[in-house]
C-alpha cells in the first residue's frame, strides 16, 4: 500500500505540472515513474574475492524454485568458462539433493552432498573446501526453505552464512528467491531474510504464468534490494537478466 500510494501521489504531481489528463499519457507517466524506481541499481553478480572461491547462497521460503534456479545458473556460469561446485545444503527435503545432482549432471559440474538431515552448514563448508582444493571459481549453495517467521530456522541460516566463510571461500552474493505469485507476504519475506543474512539481490521466479511480480517494486523501494535475475520456465535456459524497462512494459500488457 505504501508503494502504491507513493506512486499515485508522484504521478498526480507530475500530471498537474504538465497539465496531463489523457488516460494514455497518464499511463506513460506511471511507466516512467516505475522505471525510475527500478533503475539505478547494480545488478551484476559478484565473483571478486581476495583469494579462494566466491560463494553464492540461495535463500527463500519453501517451493519458490531455489534448486531449479541454481541449476539454471550453474549452466550459465559453466558456459561462461567458470569452474563450479554445487552445495546441496537443503538436507531436509529428501528430493532436493537428487534434484540438484540432476542439474549438476546436465551442466557437467561438481556437487557436494551430505546425508539426509545432516547439518547444512557442514555441507556448504565441505563444498567450499573442495572448490578451493580444485581451483574452482564459484560455489552455488542451496539452502533449505525457511519459514521466515521461525526464529530458530533463521538462526540456522545465519550459521550457514557464517560457516561458508570460515574456510577458503568468501560469500559475495546472498540471493533471495521469490515466487512471482507472492503478494504482500513477499515484502515480509525480504525484510526477514535481509535482516538475517545480508541479502544482496532478488531472483524472481515463475514469471512465465499470469503473475506480474509487482511486489518487487516495494522490495526495491523499501529495502533497496535489486532484482538481478528472472525465471521464465523450467528449461535450462529459462533464466534471464532482469530488465526494468521490459518488466514495467509487461506490467501494462
Amino acid at each position: 500500500m505504501a508503494t502504491a500510494t507513493d506512486v499515485i501521489e508522484s504521478v498526480r504531481a507530475a500530471a498537474a505540472i504538465d497539465g496531463i489528463d489523457d488516460a494514455a499519457a497518464l499511463a506513460e507517466l506511471v511507466k516512467a515513474d516505475l522505471k525510475q524506481r527500478l533503475g539505478g541499481f547494480d545488478r551484476s553478480l559478484s565473483l571478486h574475492t581476495e583469494g579462494g572461491p566466491a560463494v553464492w547462497l540461495f535463500v527463500g521460503v519453501n517451493g519458490v524454485g531455489k534448486t531449479t534456479t541454481i541449476g539454471k545458473l550453474a549452466a550459465r556460469q559453466s558456459r561462461a568458462g567458470r569452474k563450479l561446485v554445487l552445495a546441496a545444503g537443503d538436507t531436509f527435503r529428501a528430493a532436493a539433493a537428487e534434484q540438484l545432482t540432476m542439474w549438476a549432471g546436465r551442466s557437467d559440474v561438481d556437487i557436494v552432498r551430505g546425508a539426509d538431515g545432516a547439518d547444512p552448514s557442514s555441507v556448504v563448508f565441505d563444498a567450499v573446501e573442495r572448490a578451493a582444493a580444485r581451483g574452482a571459481d564459484l560455489v552455488l549453495a542451496d539452502t533449505a526453505g525457511r519459514i521466515h517467521t521461525r526464529t530458530n530456522l533463521m538462526e540456522e541460516l545465519r550459521k550457514v552464512r557464517r560457516v561458508a566463510e570460515k574456510g577458503a571461500g568468501t560469500v559475495t552474493e546472498t540471493l533471495l528467491v521469490i515466487d512471482a505469485t507472492t503478494g504482500q507476504n513477499g515484502l515480509s519475506q525480504a525484510r526477514q531474510f535481509a535482516e538475517a543474512v545480508d541479502v544482496t539481490g532478488v531472483i524472481l521466479t515463475k514469471l512465465d504464468g499470469s503473475a506480474r511480480g509487482g511486489i518487487v517494486l516495494s522490495i526495491h523501494s523499501e529495502l533497496g534490494l535489486p532484482v538481478k535475475l528472472v525465471g521464465l520456465g523450467e528449461g535450462i535456459d529459462d533464466l534471464i537478466d532482469f530488465d526494468p524497462d521490459e518488466f514495467v512494459e509487461a506490467l501494462f500488457e
